[in-house]
């Protein structure tokens, strides 16, 4: 059976449902049965060796745990002889076998059920007389990794999420990001270590604080065994919506992870990883998000911790948390000495300039920058995404860089690349072909500036930009200091009556101008830039009795980044334009003429 078609038979499940309960509430019946029916398939094949080994090793006196998940062959097992198929041989107690099945789970997964709020789900089933069909409905699927595997899971477990969320009106895009942005991400974060990650035996661990379903922690570990078999990711996370934290962690789980690893709760609020590092990220936190719920914790944290703890550098307005979880990255980054880390984060334009210097915005991408932690930023084409049609950007910050990248960032322009889907899903309505995946990666990857001809989309070369030629840029380098800027205040003297500058009479400006708060005035000066050769060239002309106050001079820093791939274009010349409009209004002259006869 195909995706699409286990899609629609999962939710040919609605029909049942249909009157005894909302749209909105179909996903909490349909979301747990499926994963239900999905561990019931996995643990088919060592079903009868699981049983007679807990019998045997009970008889011996001997706590059985350990005895039956090396039978069953995966980090999980269930001892009752019960399964879905042989629930519908006793209708009138299936409630009560129900419960008695999911019971006989071990720890783990009992724990997915209770997040999915189960218990609830199938009393409410029994009263509206529905439990054994929609039972019988989902022992008639098989569901087994044979059939259906890991990643084609995935796709239905995202797709019945995304309809679920359409239907209750929730953001689809709060639960998982587009497949094809995550295999961008994973080849961005991967592509410099290609060499270290193909050697025999390779262990390395990653993490996503927003985990959702887990679809970027399993592209990831398709991508790394797919490069080598041999090699291992041990997997993190941490989600706070309860239904995608269990489908997660049952994904975990059939994929053989240890599901003690990926922990349910807010992240920002409540590390549930405190002290660990790891060697690669990936987020995708939600866009605009306010975080006044959990302000009173990020606060009391930044003042008391400061650097020690998640948010030393500031702490962004609270309309939109994005940058707490650039900073819970930074500081999830393997120490430098220890080989660092590299992750990649997707934000919205909001990160890269809100803020004035010395805001928590500016001060986060200040630490950022001048610690050079900045890798790159690739620009997104619009509605990539299945809950907004926002520019979004994906930033890969790394305390690794390689010696050709020291000290300079990275800005790739990539809205321009993309395939138009066959069907809009919500928001989205593009999307990456391979092609541009590729051509990503390898603008990546090579670190240069690239200019393209924007009819034929080929690259052109430094000669043809010096001739004048309108080559658009699609890759350019910058240092980190020219994200960077100094406001001056500029102060003007309070006149007296007279027309004369007031003079002040105490502290270090005594017999000075005393400024006129009116006429205050500030200007950003380019951080390479000399404050004083500024002044005197750009101010000064204009204003010969100014002066700048040093003591409130803020150094601030924002990323422009569509300033930075503006092209000019030159308006049309004048008689072309008057010629267009001589047709148009000799065609309406015409039109007039024929109405009038």
């Amino acid at each position: 059976m195909n995706q699409q078609n286990l899609s629609s038979f999962i939710w040919s499940v609605a029909d049942l449902l249909r009157g005894d309960y909302k749209q909105s509430e179909y996903g909490r019946v349909i979301l747990p049965f499926t994963v239900l029916r999905r561990l019931d398939c996995v643990l088919e094949p060592t079903k009868s060796a699981v049983l007679k080994e807990k019998e045997k090793r009970e008889a011996a006196g001997l706590n059985p745990e350990p005895f039956l998940l090396k039978k069953s062959g995966l980090l999980f097992y269930n001892t009752s002889p019960l399964d879905l198929k042989k629930l519908m041989g006793d209708q009138d107690n299936i409630a009560e076998n129900m419960f008695s099945y999911i019971e006989a789970f071990s720890p783990a997964v009992k724990d997915i059920f209770e997040c999915f709020d189960f218990h609830t789900q199938v009393q409410r089933l029994e009263k509206s007389k529905l439990l054994y069909l929609i039972t019988e409905k989902f022992a008639g699927i098989d569901l087994h990794p044979d059939l259906v595997s890991n990643e084609q899971m995935g796709h239905v477990f995202e797709e019945l999420i995304r309809k679920f969320a359409e239907l209750s009106n929730e953001t689809a895009g709060e639960h998982f990001t587009p497949r094809e942005v995550i295999r961008l991400m994973v080849n961005l974060l991967f592509i410099e270590d290609d060499d270290a990650l193909t050697k025999p035996g390779i262990v390395r661990s990653l993490y996503d604080p927003t985990a959702g379903t887990g679809g970027m922690l399993s592209v990831a570990e398709d991508h790394l065994t797919g490069q080598n078999p041999n090699a291992r990711l041990v997997m993190y996370g941490q989600e706070l919506n309860a239904e995608s934290y269990a489908i997660c962690k049952a994904d975990m789980l059939i994929k053989g992870q240890d599901i003690s690893h990926i922990i349910h709760g807010n992240t920002l609020s409540d590390d549930g990883l405190p002290g660990n590092h790891f060697d690669y990220m990936l987020s995708n936190p939600p866009f605009g998000v306010e975080w006044k719920k959990i302000q009173k914790e990020i606060k009391k944290e930044h003042q008391q911790d400061g650097y020690n703890g998640r948010f030393g550098p500031g702490l962004p307005r609270v309309s939109d948390g994005s940058l707490l979880f650039l900073m819970h990255l930074i500081s999830k980054m393997r120490p430098t000495k220890d080989g660092g880390s590299r992750f990649g984060i997707v934000l919205n334009g909001s990160p890269l300039f809100t803020g004035n210097a010395g805001s928590g915005e500016s001060e986060i991408r200040r630490y950022v920058l001048e610690n050079d932690l900045l890798e790159a930023i690739i620009g997104l084409p619009t509605d990539m995404f299945y809950n907004t049609g926002i520019s979004t950007y994906i930033w890969i910050v790394t305390n690794r860089k390689p010696d050709h990248r020291r000290g300079k960032v990275q800005l790739i322009d990539a809205s321009g690349l993309w395939q138009k889907m066959r069907k809009s899903l919500g928001s989205k309505r593009k999307e990456l072909g391979e092609e541009h995946i590729d051509e990503i990666t390898r603008l990546f990857g090579d670190a240069k500036e690239v200019y393209v001809d924007p009819e034929t989309r080929k690259k052109v070369g430094p000669k043809a930009r010096a001739a004048g030629s309108a080559a658009v840029p699609i890759s350019r380098i910058f240092r980190n200091e020219d994200f960077g800027y100094q406001t001056i205040t500029v102060e003007r003297p309070k006149l007296n009556k007279q027309g004369k500058p007031m003079l002040e009479t105490k502290g270090k400006r005594k017999g000075q101008p005393k400024p006129d708060t009116k006429l205050r005035d500030t200007e950003d000066v380019p951080l390479g830039e000399d404050v004083d050769a500024y002044f005197q060239r750009e101010v000064l002309p204009h204003v010969p009795d100014a002066w700048v106050d040093p003591d409130k001079t803020k150094i601030g820093y924002e990323i422009p980044f569509n300033r930075h791939f503006y092209v000019f274009q030159p308006p049309r010349e004048l008689t072309e334009i008057d010629a267009e409009l001589k047709v148009v209004t000799d065609r309406i002259v015409h039109m007039i003429g024929e109405l009038s006869q």
